[in-house]
């Protein structure tokens, strides 16, 4: 299994995807954000959490044209599974490849605390190794999380189990306390909380780490 992790300038996550993801198996090729191409191969593309290009104009608006994101969206287009977190959701949403926007947090403050979830599908890549209705819990740390889209998209995304994640106590004002949703394929997912802070016994918290152990799983037995 093969997984490419895209690096910005401003990234800060990038190497705790890539650790997150060799510890399950995957074979990781971290790609500069002004390369054309993916590895041959390809199986998943990371987009990690930081703040690409310091976050000007708007969250992962810049991150959203850089050469990269070209093979980033033929991959979702054939298929391909994408995995934003953070920074990479907000990039996914302005890619387009995931509908709504991220706004900035209803208190206007940086939030950075483990938040409590509850998981609202496991019948994707990402979330089969949860059971639906599960609580968990993950560590945030963003300033602009706080996820919206009109009402119509809101009810599509429930309307067809897209949501993949709500916080339980929503820490940012996110519509419907959403903290990640899926493509309509459910082959990408975007989520604000950061399951590679929580994928080793050392960080205290291990909830994320059945994220990344289900897509070697499932895409082992594929």
């Amino acid at each position: 299994m093969k997984a490419a992790v895209t690096v910005y300038p401003g990234s800060n996550c990038d190497r705790d995807m890539k650790v997150a993801l060799e510890a399950v198996g995957f074979d990781v090729t971290m790609v500069w954000h002004k390369d054309d191409a993916l590895p041959e191969g390809t199986d998943l593309v990371a987009v990690p959490g930081g703040f690409s290009f310091g976050d000007y104009l708007r969250c992962g608006a810049i991150a959203a044209n850089a050469p990269i994101v070209g093979a980033l969206k033929a991959h979702a287009e054939r298929g391909g599974f994408v995995l934003g977190v953070c920074n990479g959701f907000q990039v996914l949403t302005e890619t387009g490849l995931l509908p709504g926007a991220l706004l900035r947090n209803a208190g206007l403050k940086y939030i950075c605390r483990t938040v409590g979830l509850s998981v609202s599908e496991n019948q994707s890549l990402f979330t089969g190794g949860y059971e639906a209705g599960e609580q968990i819990a993950l560590p945030i740390a963003h300033h602009d999380g706080n996820y919206f889209a009109d009402d119509a998209s809101l009810d599509r995304l429930e309307g067809e189990g897209r949501v993949a994640f709500r916080y339980t106590d929503n820490p940012n004002g996110s519509a419907r306390d959403i903290a990640g949703i899926l493509s309509e394929n459910r082959r990408v997912l975007g989520m604000m909380p950061h399951p590679e802070r929580a994928s080793d016994s050392a960080h205290g918290n291990e909830d994320g780490a059945r994220l990344f152990a289900h897509m070697t799983k499932a895409l082992t037995e594929a």
